[in-house]
């Protein structure tokens, strides 16, 4: 089934007297939500013990969890060494993420920096065919490995982008962030059409589940020349993207992603407007 969350805890989890991720899950059950990505976007410092008693919390109340690796990943790296500690980050996450009882990971896949565009898209490819074979030494065939469509221009990762490198490994998954894309598009999801062009390049080239199950952020996003400025609640009017034409394409086309919430502040608010217009469409 579809499923909805926020990414990371809420203000409002705050503000209601909690204090520990441990406790997120039975909070975000009572709400009627049912996903929850973890950031280890800082670096992965979660301890085994804690990733442990919070993985049975999620388990209890049956809450799909993700994490996000670290942003500064980049395979984009012209220093090799740079691409090592990449993988490792990735390797990382995923054993945090396997006791956590969890199978997506969320990964930036890297900046041009000097490089041509194309240039460093043909680094990213090199490291990523790297990166499948380490998965596969080290046990981790079971996982999903997000890859993200980004909102600044200087980054990798137009869906196009995001979708082709995605072709190298059947464990590679699309994390289409519409927020993203919209600012890198400076405006450019407006319409069913908008949506539906961006649904249709996955399904024609990816198989049938990542068609289907691939990973979705969604949040406002105020984007300037340059692309992505800053994340927004869904209270925004003036920049988007809005959710209700892919909703509605969601139920069309009978997909099931999972769709964590990036408003800034009130994920998990925002992440029950986004499953209360999904589940208003006919």
């Amino acid at each position: 089934m579809i499923k909805f969350g926020p990414a990371g805890n809420d203000i409002t989890f705050y503000e209601e007297g909690y204090k520990r991720t441990v406790q997120s899950p039975k909070w975000l059950h009572e709400k009627g939500l049912t996903a929850f990505e973890y950031s280890f976007g800082k670096g992965v410092t979660l301890n085994d013990k804690t990733a442990e008693e919070i993985g049975k919390e999620f388990k209890k109340y049956k809450i799909a969890i993700s994490v996000h690796a670290p942003y500064y990943i980049n395979f984009a790296s012209p220093i090799d060494e740079n691409a090592e500690k990449s993988y490792g980050y990735v390797l990382r996450s995923l054993q945090k993420l396997r006791i956590l009882g969890g199978n997506r990971i969320v990964v930036h896949v890297g900046t041009c920096g000097k490089m041509d565009r194309q240039e460093a898209i043909s680094l990213i490819r090199k490291r990523l065919e790297i990166l499948k074979e380490k998965l596969i030494q080290n046990g981790f065939e079971d996982m999903l490995i997000c890859l993200e469509t980004m909102g600044k221009h200087g980054q990798i990762g137009s869906y196009q982008e995001i979708v082709d490198l995605c072709k190298i490994y059947k464990n590679y998954v699309p994390a289409l962030d519409f927020g993203h894309i919209n600012a890198f598009t400076n405006g450019g999801l407006k319409t069913k059409e908008d949506y539906a062009k961006i649904l249709d390049y996955v399904k024609n080239n990816l198989d049938e589940f990542r068609t289907k199950h691939f990973h979705v952020h969604f949040s406002k996003i105020e984007y300037g020349a340059k692309g992505e400025i800053r994340h927004l609640t869904l209270e925004d009017n003036v920049y988007g993207p809005n959710f209700e034409p892919l909703a509605e394409l969601l139920k069309e086309k009978d997909l099931e992603p999972v769709i964590i919430c990036e408003s800034r502040g009130y994920m998990a608010r925002d992440a029950a407007i986004l499953k209360a217009i999904y589940e208003a469409v006919k």
